[in-house]
């Protein structure tokens, strides 16, 4: 076996030459949640001489050692992670369409996953959904609500049609197509009856002295507010909660004089006005906008096309709302 050297470029029909099989696929994948030969072929109801001669056979007929083996199992190289990652994306759409034939078979109109970040997700994408439903009431919508980079994964893996997310730094941007719908309108928000709440001028350090709930490092809201903290020069607050889960920060705002941020739309919906607060912050905050992201390489479903084709209608509609109009044959106007 060549396992020095990176293989000869394969020919687009690789896949029939070296006689890929599903079985391959599904090893890859259970190899890279097990790590160990002897329990990814167990899980797959296979002895462990069979999967390692399945293995085997492809590097040979491939060239290359997609496994590094030690003494506490197998461990993938950079070959590996790749078949892996593909492999993933491959089952994953094949039980998708399993799941989509048996919604055809019992007279529905198909199965759509959809992923979306927090703010579309409270108006936008429900809106959608109710439009489509009329013309299609047997269509079954699954939502996941996420932080950017793991809707993008998902995506790129085949667990999601489509997602109205943001595509992140260290993608490939040529694997998406990216419809822009608008930005993210951030706010502060406390418990009522918050010492803050009594406080003119509001300041970013008297906020700072307060424990806050806030997304992990990494996802772009808390990217904004670690920055707002670092442009005022301003030291950030030594006490923070990390969470995704917006009910889990209201839940210690509630409790505690915690400080969370969150979107004007979802503060809009969950912040009941009898128990929470906007904190009247001056300066506008808001994070990079976000789009319907699609793979450029991935055609989609009737039931998805038929979603996304209902997201860009009121896309298109929210638009006109707030486009300048002509008044008078001269004059530009804005409509309410």
């Amino acid at each position: 076996m060549k396992a020095s050297h990176a293989p000869d470029a394969l020919p687009p029909d690789w896949f029939l030459r070296v006689r890929l099989k599903f079985r391959h696929l599904q090893l890859f994948v259970a190899l890279d949640e097990q790590r160990n030969l002897h329990r990814a072929a167990e899980s797959l109801g296979m002895s462990q001489p069979a999967a390692s001669k399945l293995l085997g056979d492809l590097e040979s007929q491939l060239g290359v050692a997609l496994f590094e083996r030690h003494s506490r199992g197998l461990t993938p190289n950079w070959y590996g992670e790749c078949l892996i990652r593909h492999a993933r994306g491959i089952v994953s759409q094949l039980q998708h369409a399993g799941e989509e034939l048996n919604a055809l078979e019992a007279g529905n109109a198909g199965v759509v996953s959809v992923g979306t970040v927090m703010a579309p997700a409270v108006t936008l994408l429900t809106s959608a959904i109710e439009r489509v439903h009329r013309d299609l009431p047997g269509l079954k919508i699954g939502v996941d609500v996420g932080v950017s980079r793991g809707l993008v994964s998902r995506l790129l893996e085949g667990e999601l049609d489509f997602a109205i997310t943001r595509i992140p730094a260290g993608f490939p941007a040529e694997r998406f197509v990216f419809e822009e719908i608008g930005e993210e309108a951030l706010c502060f928000v406390c418990r009522e009856g918050h010492p803050l709440t009594g406080q003119a001028p509001l300041t970013l350090e008297a906020m700072a002295a307060y424990p806050w709930a806030l997304q992990p490092p990494g996802a772009l809201m808390r990217q904004r507010v670690d920055g707002l903290f670092l442009q005022h020069g301003v030291v950030p607050p030594r006490q923070i909660v990390d969470t995704a889960d917006v009910l889990v920060a209201l839940a210690l705002v509630d409790k505690s004089d915690t400080l969370t941020v969150t979107t004007r739309e979802t503060a809009d919906l969950l912040c009941a006005p009898q128990r929470f607060r906007r904190l009247p912050f001056e300066e506008a905050l808001s994070v990079q906008p976000y789009g319907l992201v699609s793979l450029r390489d991935r055609r989609l479903s009737p039931g998805a096309a038929a979603l996304m084709a209902s997201l860009r209608e009121l896309v298109a509609h929210q638009r006109r709302l707030v486009e300048p109009q002509p008044s008078n044959g001269s004059t530009l106007s804005r409509r309410p």
